[in-house]
C-alpha cells in the first residue's frame, strides 16, 4: 500500500506554529523524523505516542524526503 502523506501531515499556523505535524495528533514531522535516525525503533516511537501508527511514521518519512528533493542547498 502506498501511503500518500498528504493525508496524514498539515501545517497549520494553530497547531505547532505551523510546523508540519501529523494530523490529529500535534506531534511533528521533525520530532518523528529524529527519532529512528537517534537509533530509537519504530515499536518504540509507537509506544512512546500512541495515538499515531506505523503509517503515520512512513508519512513524516515521505514527506521529508519529498521536501529535501524539491530543497536546493548551496554551501558557501
Amino acid at each position: 500500500m502506498v501511503i500518500d502523506w498528504k493525508e496524514r501531515i498539515s501545517s497549520n499556523p494553530k497547531v505547532l506554529v505551523g510546523k508540519p505535524a501529523i494530523i490529529g495528533a500535534r506531534i511533528g514531522v521533525d520530532l518523528i523524523f529524529e527519532k529512528p535516525g537517534s537509533g530509537e525503533p519504530v515499536t518504540q516511537i509507537l509506544e512512546s505516542y500512541p495515538n499515531i501508527s506505523k503509517e503515520d511514521i512512513e508519512a513524516c518519512l515521505l514527506f521529508a524526503s519529498e521536501y529535501i528533493r524539491d530543497t536546493s542547498v548551496f554551501s558557501s
